[in-house]
């Protein structure tokens, strides 16, 4: 067997090898337009905020779960000797900013 070609060989090679080059042109025109590069970039934006804000939720759900165990057992009961401390806390705060609130009206 020769390995040499005919002229329609040839041809119809050189046919298949421009239609493939033409279709690897077009998907780098499409994957060079700015829409696609904007849509692409879009995209991962979008998915780095969903990533990081349900990072954030596990993060903020495990804060609020653990505050409630130290404040609440686990029958779901307060836990009085530390439910009183830090409400007499905060009332002693809410009547100190009243307090400093009044004084600032009356000068």
């Amino acid at each position: 067997m020769s390995d040499a070609r005919t002229p329609a060989q040839i041809e119809a090679d050189i046919v298949r090898r421009r239609e493939q080059l033409a279709v690897t042109l077009d998907e780098i025109g499409v994957r060079m337009h700015p829409k696609t590069i904007i849509g692409d970039a879009k995209a991962k934006v979008a998915s780095t905020v969903d990533e990081t804000a349900g990072r954030a939720f596990v993060a903020v759900n495990r804060m609020v779960t653990d505050v409630r165990a130290r404040f609440v057992d686990e029958q779901g009961a307060p836990r009085l000797e530390r439910v009183v401390p830090v409400a007499l806390l905060a009332v002693g705060v809410i009547g100190l900013m009243a307090a400093s609130s009044s004084r600032r009206r009356k000068h």
